[in-house]
């Protein structure tokens, strides 16, 4: 009886699982779905309603329809954010694009002590980027160390952080500088999946390092590059903390060297922050980067073609 009793009872248990069964993914998935929600879409969809009011920080404001768009046209600072942050793309990712995979050349090898170069290169990764940008700050300070030794071989002292273009080129070093060792993983990563036979059958060809670079190397991490390329661009877009740090909150000589998130940063905070024409300038920062990826795919479709 027992034996028959569990056996009626094994097709109601059955039942059971599948009536419930269809919830219990969404059981799983709900926390990252909360914070995905609470976290990320809710702040993008406020700043997209945002940006069409005239909100402040402690006023909820009105709908204002595309002024705050079109105050942007008019706004000197905003040309001037967005020269900086263009120029900021066009000075790193050619650099973060080539000399990580150069570094990852040249440390793929397995010859003695190449761990303690691999950890060295990839330190400035896990370090804080306000601990970084002060170091270089007392570096390049026109009593640092750097102004130290020029002025001690007859140079002088160079005006790093008070020049409006060295101060932006100084800030795009430190960019290079902190991700080098980042995108030197990644492709170090890509290159473990080249094979070698490539590179042998091209020395059998009588090809040199430089031309198995580009006709081996290259080709096989493209892809790879691409991602570099798109990810380093929205990254120098949105830069931030180097600058920052660097220039100070006023964005250096007469703000000429304020990039849009530090516009943003300076519109949409303190007690009279206006949040509405802040958000607009996210809007138009998220407008550009999502262009910037688009670009960098449709570059690498067409090379594929």
């Amino acid at each position: 009886m027992a034996s028959s009793s569990t056996v009626s009872d094994g097709p109601r248990r059955a039942a059971r699982v599948r009536r419930h069964l269809p919830s219990s993914p969404w059981l799983f998935a709900a926390p990252g779905l909360l914070i995905t929600g609470v976290f990320i879409l809710y702040p993008f969809v406020s700043t997209l309603i945002n940006a069409f009011t005239d909100r402040r920080t402690l006023i909820p404001g009105r709908f204002v329809g595309l002024a705050n768009f079109g105050e942007l046209l008019h706004d000197d600072m905003f040309w001037t954010g967005l020269r900086n942050s263009t120029l900021y793309v066009l000075g790193v990712v050619p650099a973060l694009v080539l000399l990580p995979l150069l570094l990852a050349l040249l440390v793929q090898k397995n010859i003695p002590g190449i761990t303690f170069f691999r950890s060295a290169f990839y330190t400035p990764v896990v370090a804080s980027v306000v601990v970084v940008g002060l170091i270089w700050v007392w570096l390049l300070d026109e009593r640092g160390l750097v102004n130290s030794l020029l002025e001690a071989i007859g140079i002088g002292r160079v005006g790093f952080l008070s020049d409006q273009w060295l101060l932006l080129l100084s800030a795009m070093a430190v960019t290079v500088w902190k991700g080098l060792g980042y995108y030197m993983i990644i492709y170090l990563a890509a290159l473990a999946n080249v094979p070698r036979e490539l590179h042998e059958a091209a020395s059998v060809d009588g090809a040199g390092a430089v031309r198995r670079f580009f006709t081996v190397t290259v080709p096989a991490v493209r892809s790879t590059m691409v991602l570099v390329g798109a990810l380093s661009s929205v990254a120098a877009f949105k830069v931030f903390s180097e600058v920052y740090l660097m220039a100070g909150p006023d964005g250096g000589p007469a703000g000429e060297d304020t990039t849009l998130v530090m516009l943003v940063q300076r519109t949409g905070t303190g007690l009279t922050g206006r949040v509405g024409y802040a958000s607009a300038l996210s809007v138009v920062v998220f407008a550009v980067t999502v262009v910037l990826m688009l670009l960098v795919l449709r570059a690498d479709r067409k090379e594929e073609t």
